[in-house]
């Protein structure tokens, strides 16, 4: 059931991300919001199913989008490992933490970005690189990931509980 549930979230925010949102002039300074799926994964999972779906959900947006390929996926694993190391030290439910930590992931893919533009074009593509807008995207980050990891929550238990209920009509209907 976790799997469906993050494939069709995942999935559902990948063609937002690539196909729908892309349309609206507010676009551009929007930041990645497949981190919400990434850093909900990264605090209600520790094993390795879930950076094994960390990778999967990065390897979807690297083939969708037109990045460098691994570049989400780097990204990604590196705030699931940084949310880890946190989770030990800070209390994860707190607001604070939730805006620390989106910013974080937010600077993270940003920074991955700028170094593969350094890499492509050299230092004149990097300082033709837009900072004012990669601040813009770390505030909206810090502003918009705790609502949508809390979001996130909420559907994941709404989810569940549909589940269990037809799960129930199913087995009184056709059990007797």
């Amino acid at each position: 059931m976790n799997f469906s549930f993050f494939f069709m979230v995942s999935l559902g925010l990948a063609i937002c991300q690539t196909v729908i949102f892309p349309s609206f002039s507010w676009f551009s300074q929007c930041f990645d919001i497949l981190i919400v799926v990434v850093l909900y994964l990264s605090l209600a999972y520790t094993h390795y199913g879930a950076i094994i779906a960390i990778v999967v959900i990065g390897g979807i947006m690297d083939s969708l989008s037109g990045v460098p390929f691994f570049l989400h996926i780097f990204s990604y694993l590196w705030v699931f490992l940084i949310v880890q190391l946190f989770k030990q030290l800070v209390f994860q439910r707190s607001v604070v933490f939730m805006m620390v930590i989106g910013m974080i992931a937010v600077t993270i893919q940003q920074g991955l970005m700028l170094f593969s533009v350094f890499i492509q074009q050299g230092q004149q593509g990097v300082f033709n690189f837009d900072f004012a807008l990669i601040l813009r995207q770390i505030v909206w980050g810090a502003l918009l990931i705790p609502p949508g990891v809390w979001t996130m929550g909420v559907l994941r238990q709404n989810y569940f509980y549909v589940i269990r209920q037809f799960r129930r009509e199913l087995a009184r209907k056709y059990r007797g």
